[in-house]
């Protein structure tokens, strides 16, 4: 069994220490043990399994709430599947939201540059053509 201190378990799963000690203090992992002497925080295994699943959840944007709801499910098992699974696929369905917003700036900023390029090129037949497509890739952007 591992026993890490909040900078080495900080270290191994990515989060900051005040996010760890933030972590605890509203309940998503812990009580974190403690070292008798020194009174400093001592991670044990299952404390890190939490601390790297809340890492990633985090990583994918899930907050606190969804987070607690996520541990709270995990811990009932089968039991709680259909839920997991629904509230998983919520945030799927959020970053997948966000991708088609990323890829509309995406195409605008491209748009905007080809029309440079052109004018740049003095190319008035493909400027005028640019300045279509970014006016369509405007048009995606206000859909947002």
């Amino acid at each position: 069994m591992a026993v890490l201190t909040i900078h080495e378990a900080s270290r191994r799963s990515g989060l900051s220490e005040p996010t760890l000690r933030y972590y605890e203090e509203v309940g998503l992992v812990g009580p974190i043990d403690r070292d008798e002497n020194s009174g400093h925080r001592r991670y044990r295994d299952e404390d890190l399994h939490v601390i790297e699943a809340l890492a990633c959840l985090r990583a994918v944007g899930v907050g606190i709430e969804d987070m607690r709801t996520y541990l709270a499910n995990r811990a009932r098992g089968r039991v709680a599947a259909a839920e997991q699974r629904d509230l998983l696929l919520r945030h799927a369905e959020r970053i997948e939201a966000e991708i088609v917003a990323q890829h509309a700036r995406l195409a605008y900023l491209r748009e905007k540059a080809a029309l440079w390029d052109a004018r740049d090129r003095g190319d008035t037949a493909a400027e005028a053509e640019a300045v279509r497509r970014s006016i369509d890739a405007a048009g995606r952007l206000g859909a947002l």
